[in-house]
């Protein structure tokens, strides 16, 4: 096995490793979720009715980033996936890209993948060779 399929193999993993933690801490805000339900509902005794949509902003919002931190893992565990059958090569570069905002885990990744998929050995890999690609005009 060459030292590229080495590395994407780990990448894939490591891909795998980082959606699984940003799937977790997209679970944080089931938190507020749940303290904004308390509030809607009207569980605490000393709640006004004031409060009741305030609990439902606070819902709304917190099921909002837990759907985002959700679907991020999702699409970075999907890219794992593609590195790991070495398809959709510009997929997995933006998705390098878009790692970096998760960090540190994902910056370091991010910068590790996009170092690893701009040699033209592992476009090679990919099939997208320096010949397929088209060449700019002036």
């Amino acid at each position: 096995m060459s030292q590229d399929s080495e590395q994407l193999k780990l990448l894939a993993i490591f891909h795998y490793v980082v959606a699984g933690m940003a799937a977790l801490f997209a679970c944080i805000p089931f938190i507020h979720f749940f303290m904004g339900l308390a509030l809607a509902t009207g569980v605490f005794p000393d709640t006004d009715s004031e409060a009741q949509p305030i609990g439902i902003i606070i819902m709304v919002f917190a099921g909002l980033f837990i759907l985002a931190g959700w679907t991020l893992a999702a699409l970075i565990a999907y890219a794992g996936r593609n590195l790991q059958t070495r398809k959709r090569y510009t997929y997995c570069l933006v998705m390098a890209g878009v790692e970096c905002i998760f960090m540190p885990f994902g910056t370091v990744l991010g910068v590790f993948t996009i170092i690893v998929l701009i040699r033209d050995t592992v476009k090679d890999l990919f099939g997208r060779s320096a010949a397929h690609q088209p060449v700019p005009t002036d």
